[in-house]
């Protein structure tokens, strides 16, 4: 056993990773948050600057309805946090608690109900004052159609309980995204509320296959400039942007005017996240980051997404995520099923020639990044062999064994750990937009 040791998040808990003894190890982590405050205090500094735009207090003030955003629980924003101070403030200034929703921004991912609805909120006390609800992508009648956006002709179709309201806040949580650049502010909008068609063409291969749809870029991110339009068709609009560490507490926020206080929020975790390593690796071990991103295997891909930045051309990716919940939705195991049965090349002429994505084969056009780059290897205990199979990736039940393995392959005895795996993203060097 080596004495080398590392701690991978992993489920609720973390992962002890032992290293070969002749492994040299460079561990990549963010570097420590400023000393901050309790996360109420967070909040309240927040919401005492607002970016562009009047207080909370004075934007409630001659409205009849609201509509808060919150992600769903793939995304551990701390909620519980904030939902019943800006509930309180909104019905301190007229606006009656029947009419404020918390919807929750699904995209196309499945509801919140229960129990995890419980554990999403955080407070017995929102649950009980407003109502509570799902986003449901699929349901034609719950949305209204804008138009499409004049750059690329996306098809727009929002929530209308969002849309109708007269105080509309998205929150969210500011973290890097492997497509959008940066996830929060207008992402929690589109696709979070947006009719499945809005969706699919965001995750369509015109989109997906463009070089600057990728982690921390927002200049020219296709995605990110089409959901800049779509925030724009629907006239005010503001935000709370939330970062976290990696014990998940509260270390910085932003609210305001939504683009503008995404932007300023981005620009704070970007010292936190992009991380500069100064060369490439033939090994790379990562995470899937824990509870709750690493549920199923169709959020671990994110994880692999990420490090590919730092991972040598032919070199090998492992990665260690629960995936308790199992594969993920039945439209995703199809779309695996077809992917291992054709083949990545194959599978993607298929993608090339569709306007609209199917649902959730997206995620399984994203894991073709990491399997152009090199092999990847995936620990898990919570897949059963038939879902194993159609992840498409080689299955390990020893991490230290498959880390010795893959140097030997190389020659190569230095390895990369990223033990938060896609909340921090290594790159070689620093210049990025």
């Amino acid at each position: 056993m080596s004495k080398q040791a590392v701690e991978l998040l992993y489920g609720r808990g973390t992962l002890a990773l032992a290293l070969p003894d002749n492994a040299e190890a460079t561990v990549i982590s963010k570097p420590p948050f400023p000393e901050a405050a309790s996360a109420a205090e967070v909040f309240a500094q927040a919401m005492a600057n607002p970016v562009d735009c009047a207080s909370l207090e004075q934007l409630s003030k001659g409205c009849k309805s609201a509509c808060i955003l919150i992600c769903d629980i793939t995304r551990p924003v701390p909620n519980h946090v904030f939902l019943q101070p800006m509930i309180r403030t909104m019905m301190d200034n007229g606006i009656a608690a029947d009419n404020i929703t918390v919807l929750i921004a699904t995209g196309l991912h499945r509801p919140n109900e229960g129990d995890e609805l419980a554990e999403l909120v955080g407070d017995p006390w929102v649950l009980d004052t407003v109502k509570v609800v799902n986003h449901f992508a699929l349901n034609e009648d719950d949305h209204v159609n804008l138009g499409k956006t004049a750059t690329r002709g996306t098809p727009v179709g929002i929530d209308r309980r969002f849309v109708d309201a007269d105080l509309k806040i998205a929150t969210g949580l500011v973290e890097p995204h492997f497509m959008a650049g940066y996830s929060g502010g207008r992402k929690v909008i589109a696709p979070g509320i947006a009719h499945h068609e809005t969706i699919r063409t965001f995750h369509s291969a015109r989109f997906m296959e463009d070089p600057a749809a990728t982690q921390c870029n927002l200049e020219h991110n296709p995605l990110h400039e089409e959901q800049l339009e779509i925030v724009e068709m629907l006239g005010d609009v503001y935000a709370l942007n939330t970062i976290i560490d990696e014990d998940r507490r509260l270390v910085y926020a932003t609210f305001g005017e939504v683009i503008a206080s995404h932007l300023k929020a981005v620009e704070f975790v970007r010292g936190f996240t992009e991380i500069a390593v100064g060369r490439k690796f033939h090994t790379v071990v990562t995470s899937s980051a824990g509870y709750p991103l690493d549920q199923t295997y169709y959020q671990t891909v994110k994880g692999m997404v990420t490090p590919l930045d730092i991972l040598e051309p032919g070199g090998t990716l492992i990665i260690a995520s629960e995936c308790a919940e199992g594969i993920g939705s039945q439209h995703y195991r199809e779309a695996q099923g077809r992917l291992v049965s054709m083949g990545p090349d194959a599978f993607l002429e298929t993608l090339l020639a569709k306007q609209l994505a199917d649902v959730d084969e997206w995620q399984t056009e994203m894991q073709l990044k990491p399997m152009r780059t090199g092999s990847v290897c995936l620990y898990t205990t919570g897949l059963s062999d038939e879902d194993h199979a159609l992840t498409g990736v080689e299955r390990i039940n020893d991490l230290t064994a498959a880390i010795a393995r893959s140097m030997a392959e190389h020659g190569d005895t230095a390895v990369a750990i990223i033990p938060e795996g896609p909340y921090v993203v290594p790159v070689v060097s620093t210049a990025r937009a």
